[in-house]
């Protein structure tokens, strides 16, 4: 592995890149063009560009990407589509750029990027006024060990995530939520979809074990976050994807409105909270088991059933940031 200062060089110096752009994501289809436009002004040459037309090749696309041996792999997408790149990235001598073309680009906006596309190019531009830098940042490993009902024998159930792990009413909503929704409305698609399931939504019972210390909570929703953000909303003043905790919370308790109120102030106080507050448990490591068994949602993407066992991977993936991001 090279430094971070070798491989920026690198990369400033016209090292080999790779654009992946998804462009069925939210913005990805009618900013192609001007993605490419932005990138060639901002002096980035792409000799190898995979514009993606179905979502689910992007696995075995990241094998091809991998056999060139870039120093640069640009993604533009939603959370979805860096996840993926993500996963393939993490623990390798390459650096994630990321253009935010997605509906809530929680990643994006974790790595303190720009979420307008000239800012997130002109951060691309290693070397340039206004460019940015290579940083390292952690990642999550999550493992489910729960019934796969269905996955079939030798499914991979072991991935490694950039953002947060669910579990609760944000998995129904996101396997309900209206494409065409989403593709006009943006992030108020699913609280909408939200307001829509919860009056029949049943909570759970959701046991959460770090160390030899085991707690009991009921809720409708529980998160596990590595990065920043939740829905687009920061969780707390002092949240980040390069601290080396998974921060475990809850959204209200096994009361509906409890959800709804806690989720207000999730989205109209999280700027100013505090890991330290009660309201969150933070550590590198964490099993979590449900009554009842629950889908688990990861980056987007359900990813087999509780009992699950996640884990922090303190920087595991090189990205391009800004020059005041704060690298650790």
């Amino acid at each position: 592995m090279r430094s971070k200062a070798e491989l920026e060089s690198a990369i400033a110096g016209g090292g080999r890149a790779v654009l992946v752009i998804n462009s069925r994501s939210r913005r990805g289809r009618r900013r192609y063009g001007a993605a490419r436009r932005l990138l060639r002004e901002a002096g980035l040459e792409f000799p190898h560009v995979f514009p993606v037309t179905d979502p689910s090749r992007l696995r075995e696309l990241f094998a091809d990407i991998l056999a060139l041996e870039p120093d640069l792999v640009v993604v533009g997408g939603g959370d979805g589509t860096i996840a993926e790149a993500v996963g393939h990235l993490a623990h390798r001598d390459i650096a994630l750029g990321v253009l935010p073309l997605g509906t809530t680009n929680n990643f994006a906006r974790s790595l303190e990027l720009p979420l307008d596309l000239p800012g997130a190019v002109a951060t691309l531009a290693l070397g340039r006024p206004g460019g940015g830098k290579v940083a390292d940042v952690d990642v999550g490993w999550f493992e489910s060990t729960g019934d796969p009902q269905g996955e079939g024998p030798g499914a991979d159930r072991e991935h490694i995530f950039a953002n947060m792990v669910s579990l609760g009413l944000s998995v129904e909503v996101a396997g309900h939520v209206p494409h065409t929704l989403k593709r006009f409305l943006g992030r108020p698609a699913y609280a909408l979809t939200a307001a829509r399931l919860l009056p029949r939504h049943e909570a759970f019972t959701a046991r959460i074990r770090i160390g030899d210390e085991v707690r009991e909570l009921p809720t409708h929703q529980l998160n596990i976050a590595n990065g920043a953000h939740h829905s687009g909303q920061r969780i707390a003043r002092d949240a980040s994807p390069d601290d080396r905790l998974l921060a475990v919370y809850r959204l209200g308790d096994e009361r509906r409105l409890r959800l709804a109120s806690a989720t207000a102030r999730h989205v109209l106080t999280g700027q100013w909270r505090s890991l330290a507050e009660d309201a969150f448990l933070t550590t590198a490591e964490v099993e979590i088991e449900t009554d009842p068994p629950l889908r688990v949602d990861v980056d987007g993407e359900i990813r087999g059933r509780t009992p699950v066992s996640i884990k922090l991977r303190g920087n595991a993936l090189r990205v391009i940031v800004p020059r005041t991001f704060t690298d650790t």
